[in-house]
């Protein structure tokens, strides 16, 4: 009945919604714009960041202007995340009136915490809203603040310092895998994956490496054993605070800024040392595991952490029993042992006696 008597007729000044939606490529690239020479730079472009409900239309409307205008995709991947959900995992939307709009969070947690939730939902996955998250990430990057300070409060290493201990080199084998798995992941638009293990690996670091050097980079164990743990240490910080960085912007920036020229985010991305491959990576569970025994016999004692202990009888296989022997001064060190045993055993057991 379309312009027939009693039928209707279609308004002529009509344009469709994604006109200009869809040459956002065209648009941002200063295509055809007189004197800029922006668009042979940039098109076509890394990536289209974009939510799961528009793909039929902003991001195939996109596609079909370019392909018939260029000959090419606008862009070399689209990366399509979920949706925000309130607390009853319903869309945010502002017609729901379920909309928590950021300002406040960022006052209250800051930027970073706020960064570190989001990045917590992976591609393409719904995402809830969780303000419990970004106190975790502002936790964290008091950390990385604290931690920092820790490392940069040794002496500078002596030149041509390297790390020497087994301990050490175990730490930078880890460190290697860690930057391996993390670029990887990264470079697959996995950023939840590479924020995990990284975090992972930092916790370990603060909690219990730093906790079984500390004492050897003071200076207990000669000038070469204090170098080796101080050349880890600002390595190993080096490259956490760049692998944090694209999470963590503001709280990395100003921890480089102490001891480093220029900016964290123009630094170069970490590349895993092949000299880092000499370590063996199990004396740091081992450490971890003993060191963890020792700490639950002080806590079940009610005794302080600093609490002396008279002996500590470590029961393993010959194999671990190897290893733990070439780190012992440094878990006699952390544990304060005044004597520690090894005997061999089917299964791993830890006695601790207090002093």
């Amino acid at each position: 009945q379309r312009d027939k008597p009693g039928g209707f007729t279609g308004d002529p000044d009509v344009m469709d919604t994604w006109a200009t939606s869809s040459l956002t490529p065209q648009i941002a690239g200063a295509w055809e714009e007189a004197g800029v020479d922006r668009w042979a730079r940039v098109f076509p472009m890394d990536l289209r960041p974009q939510a799961h409900e528009i793909i039929r239309t902003w991001l195939f409307s996109t596609i079909v202007r370019s392909h018939y205008e260029h000959g090419s995709l606008p862009w070399r991947n689209a990366a399509i995340s979920g949706w925000v959900l309130d607390p009853d995992r319903k869309k945010m939307s502002k017609s729901k009136g379920n909309v928590v709009t950021p300002m406040g969070l960022l006052e209250q947690h800051g930027s970073d915490a706020v960064r570190y939730w989001a990045a917590s939902g992976r591609p393409g996955v719904d995402t809830a809203f969780d303000e419990g998250q970004m106190k975790v990430g502002r936790r964290l990057a008091i950390k990385v603040l604290n931690a920092s300070k820790f490392v940069l409060s040794f002496p500078e290493p002596g030149a041509g310092a390297s790390a020497i201990a087994p301990l050490d080199r175990a730490l930078l084998a880890r460190l290697g895998a860690l930057v391996s798995e993390a670029t990887v992941a990264y470079e697959g638009y996995d950023y939840a994956r590479a924020l995990e293990r990284t975090e992972a690996f930092f916790w370990s670091f603060c909690d219990d490496y730093l906790e079984l050097v500390k004492a050897r980079a003071y200076g207990s164990q000669g000038d070469a054993a204090a170098d080796s743990a101080r050349v880890t240490l600002r390595t190993a910080l080096d490259a956490l605070l760049r692998l944090f960085a694209p999470i963590l912007p503001f709280v990395t920036e100003e921890v480089w800024s102490w001891w480093q020229e220029g900016s964290v985010h123009r630094a170069a991305w970490p590349r895993a040392d092949e000299a880092w491959a000499s370590g063996d990576e199990r004396l740091l569970d081992i450490a971890s595991a003993v060191l963890s025994e020792i700490r639950k016999a002080k806590t079940a004692a009610k005794a302080s952490m600093r609490a002396d202990v008279a002996r500590t009888v470590v029961r393993d296989s010959h194999d671990r029993l190897r290893a733990l022997s070439q780190i012992e001064s440094d878990v006699r060190e952390a544990g304060r042992v005044a004597e520690l045993i090894r005997e061999e055993a089917e299964g791993f057991s830890v006695e601790v006696e207090l002093a």
